[in-house]
């Protein structure tokens, strides 16, 4: 059973009142909350009323954390954890959370997580209110059922979290507020852009095929092969690489194969026959024709473009 510190109050349901049996808290610890009456000029803030941190946190090593909240949190949680373990039980079960991971929970979900005991987490967290909150969550894609989400290059979003922290441990003014509502909004578009999903030894099948793809950009790569590779139907491989990517598997590849362009004519003095040859267009008057499409320019005219 979670008894809280005498010294915090139970009816802020935020994350400085976490319940834990160590009374110092944890060594190494940081911490900020923002006064309620500052968060309610914030939420009503043009610039700050999307996305707003009100709690923010580093735990390192937090041996018997844990936090119960029966009826939710008024804002939404955010939960690195950059080592050991926890596990948050929520109306759909127990999830474990590990290494590179994130546990995201919507506000008003009832719900409960801890250390692991043997190997507890070391977490950076925050908790986030605002009207564009929920659409980011939705784009990341976790749900009550699959609270969590994998971390394709989890120092990134704990660099933001930790400049987060930093801004806040300054002062609370606006100012600051804005920058780390910033941060705040590249960790969660993070998330969005690199989640990975998560299992028993999981291997998402269409981000294995994407990172082919980025690996053999100039070759192209039939959607049959790709489907193949990722044991589905082509038009079930189809989909859900439209899903993922927000193109079809053509014009995915296209589009990489046109970013080497780019690289190409920018940083290089060769033909733009050669380039064509080279990003896998044998004729350069049809690589020519994509890349307008693309660019609304051709390539000798986005070459001579003042750039840079």
């Amino acid at each position: 059973m979670f008894i809280p510190p005498r010294h915090m109050d139970e009816s802020m349901t935020v994350e400085h009142s976490i319940t834990t049996r160590l009374p110092d808290g944890f060594p190494g610890q940081r911490m900020r909350v923002l006064p309620r009456p500052v968060v309610a000029l914030a939420l009503r803030a043009p610039t700050t009323s999307q996305i707003l941190v009100t709690d923010v946190g580093f735990f390192p090593h937090a041996s018997s954390h844990g936090r119960s909240r029966p009826h939710g949190a008024r804002q939404n949680i955010v939960i690195i954890c950059a080592s050991g373990r926890g596990r948050c039980h929520l109306p759909s079960g127990t999830h474990w959370v590990t290494a590179g991971q994130a546990l995201v929970i919507p506000a008003g979900v009832p719900h409960r997580y801890e250390a692991d005991q043997s190997e507890p987490w070391t977490v950076w967290w925050m908790h986030v209110d605002g009207t564009g909150v929920a659409e980011l969550f939705d784009t990341i894609g976790t749900t009550v059922d699959q609270p969590i989400v994998g971390l394709r290059d989890p120092p990134r979003v704990i660099a933001l979290i930790d400049t987060i922290i930093r801004r806040m441990e300054r002062d609370e003014t606006m100012s600051t507020l804005l920058a780390a509502s910033g941060a705040a909004w590249h960790a969660l578009a993070l998330l969005a852009a690199d989640r990975r999903s998560v299992g028993r030894d999981a291997v998402d099948p269409i981000e294995a095929t994407i990172e082919h793809l980025q690996a053999v950009a100039s070759t192209r790569v039939s959607i049959g092969e790709l489907a193949g590779m990722a044991g589905l139907s082509d038009s079930h491989y189809a989909a859900l690489f439209r899903r993922a990517t927000g193109y079809g598997v053509l014009e995915y590849q296209t589009r990489l194969r046109m970013g080497l362009a780019r690289e190409l004519l920018d940083t290089t003095g060769r033909t733009i026959s050669a380039i064509a040859q080279q990003v896998g267009y044998p004729d350069p008057l049809y690589f020519s024709r994509q890349f307008r499409r693309i660019h609304a320019m051709s390539p000798s005219e986005y070459r001579s473009r003042d750039g840079g």
